[in-house]
């Protein structure tokens, strides 16, 4: 059954009133077409939860993006900017001691969640400790506080480097070492406040109360879910949080609808405004074709590519690897992906911090059979790694054309996509030479592709990303420095020159950033619907012509 929520406070519904005649805060979305009006949207899926210290997806995000607002937030805005933190519940960014392990946050007095109650300081503590009693994904992040690793084996009654003060609205986070990473996270829904009282299990069927200009008003897993306007945001929230507009529409009903031609068909004659997923490949044509103010796509965060094993022949040398980074093509892998791929040579993809497009190997066979010349390999066997999902199968088998192009002898293996990363990333597999791979995290950090795909000392037995192998000690120091520091001009110039400098190692070809569809109903402001690097479209920036 669909789950309503409970009556109001009084001064909320006071609140709720405002909004009824129309009252909005000039911090708002910038005008455009109609305010108000209701919304339908379809979705391939439910989210995984609709509990912001248990969901991990995309498609969860951007429905928690304007419903649950965590003490920093990313902007409302396209493209770069949109990966940047900003005050969110805090009122600025935080104060950071020199020796980085410090970070002092001050909460925006008379906040209210959306059943009336008082948003307070100790609500951080409280729902960080829940994101380790509901064992979240997410509170892996946060290990590296102080305490925490205690408290999540109940050795602690509380995770001691978290204190608050709800008369001052002071928050100190203390770390063990320094994480770079931190504001980052702490702009992620799994850092989402919610009230002290919130269970320590699953409420995606009765989400918890909400700050933000949105609240999940009904919930029917896994069929759909509405969003309403929070009464509190119009009776406070909404001049206390600035960074965080006030949408266009009053209510937005998200349904599944399992079938893309189905929901691309919705859309298409109007009985649907949005829908989130790709329309089928045979349509994508059409659409561009004939719905042009109706439809398009974005780059989003991502970056698929081709490792090569960096510790054995034939891709221990340097010209071997760089002679495959000039003959792939990434223009011939962006058909076999149906065209909603952008080209790319480099580790970070477009909307993360640090992306400065640069393009050092220009396709060039003549240049790649050169260089293999120069190498002249005695090893010329290779095994090609893929999975065996469609286009990653078509990818994994362009690879080998062209390794057979440059004269090696080569080997396909099709791994079922359930089993690929475990097999490839286990070092000891035989064979290990080349293959396919895609990375897209829920973070728009740099250190999420460095840190994590290309930090030699990151190299694992079991579950190992780094497929490359690469372990340059110049590069990890590098990389580990970084990581440490807080996102600034300063450090996206130095992740610009680190990404130049792990691309003239060649340990990757990469071809491909995956684009994102965006297709709507005639009735929506097209223009105005913002496409986020981290959450995708911006549900609040959705408004009736």
């Amino acid at each position: 059954m669909l789950s309503e929520k409970a009556p109001r406070a009084a001064a909320v519904v006071t609140g709720m009133a405002l909004v009824a005649l129309g009252l909005t805060s000039c911090g708002g979305m910038a005008p455009s077409g109609s305010q108000g009006g209701a919304l339908t949207f379809d979705a391939r899926s439910f989210p995984d939860h609709l509990d912001p210290q248990l969901s991990s997806t995309v498609l969860a995000w951007q429905a928690e993006y304007n419903t649950y607002i965590p003490l920093l937030t990313f902007r409302h805005a396209a493209g770069q900017e949109g990966s940047q933190v900003a005050p969110g519940l805090a009122k600025d960014l935080p104060t950071i001691s020199e020796d980085g392990r410090t970070y002092t946050l001050q909460l925006q007095p008379g906040l209210r969640y959306s059943d009336g109650t008082p948003v307070r300081a100790s609500d951080f503590q409280t729902t960080m400790q829940r994101l380790f009693d509901v064992g979240s994904s997410g509170a892996r992040m946060f290990e590296g506080i102080v305490g925490a690793d205690e408290y999540a084996h109940g050795q602690a009654g509380s995770i001691s480097g978290i204190e608050t003060s709800d008369s001052t609205g002071v928050i100190t986070i203390r770390l063990r070492a320094p994480d770079g990473e931190l504001e980052t996270k702490l702009a992620s829904p799994f850092a989402a406040l919610v009230p002290p009282n919130t269970p320590a299990k699953d409420q995606s069927a009765d989400p918890p109360p909400a700050t933000g200009p949105y609240e999940i008003s009904a919930s029917d897993p896994p069929h759909r879910f509405v969003l309403e306007r929070n009464p509190a945001w119009a009776a406070g929230n909404e001049g206390l949080i600035p960074n965080v507009p006030t949408p266009h529409a009053d209510k937005i009903t998200q349904r599944v609808v399992r079938n893309a031609s189905a929901a691309t068909t919705q859309v298409e004659r109007n009985r649907a405004d949005f829908m989130i997923a790709t329309p089928p490949p045979d349509r994508l044509v059409e659409l561009n074709w004939k719905y042009p103010d109706r439809f398009r796509t974005d780059v989003a965060p991502s970056t698929y590519y081709f490792w090569m094993n960096t510790t054995q022949p034939p891709f221990d040398e340097l010209k071997v690897r760089q002679a495959v980074d000039y003959a792939v093509d990434p223009a011939a892998l962006q058909r076999i992906y149906d065209s909603l791929m952008s080209t790319t040579q480099q580790v970070l993809p477009p909307g993360v911090p640090g992306y400065l497009k640069f393009s050092p190997y220009q396709h060039d066979f003549a240049t790649a059979r050169q260089l293999i010349r120069e190498a002249s390999p005695r090893d010329r066997r290779v095994t090609v790694w893929t999975d065996d999902l469609k286009s990653d199968k078509r990818a994994g088998a362009y690879l080998e054309s062209v390794l057979r192009r440059l004269g090696f002898a080569t080997k396909l293996r099709v791994v079922s996509g359930a089993a690929y990363h475990e097999t490839v990333g286990n070092p000891s597999t035989p064979n290990l030479d080349a293959g396919f791979a895609s990375w897209a995290p829920l973070l728009p950090h740099p250190n999420q592709y460095f840190g994590t795909l290309l930090n030699g000392r990151a190299i694992r037995a079991v579950d190992n990303p780094n497929l490359a192998q690469l372990d340059d000690p110049a590069l990890n120091d590098e990389i580990e420095r970084l990581a440490k520091q807080p996102l600034d001009a300063s450090t996206d110039a130095e992740y610009s020159a680190l990404d130049r400098s792990v691309m003239a190692k060649a340990p990757w070809a990469p071809w491909g950033n995956r684009d994102v569809a965006t297709f709507t109903s005639d009735r929506i402001e097209f223009d105005s619907v913002i496409f986020n690097p981290v959450m995708r479209q911006d549900f609040g920036s959705f408004a009736l012509k």
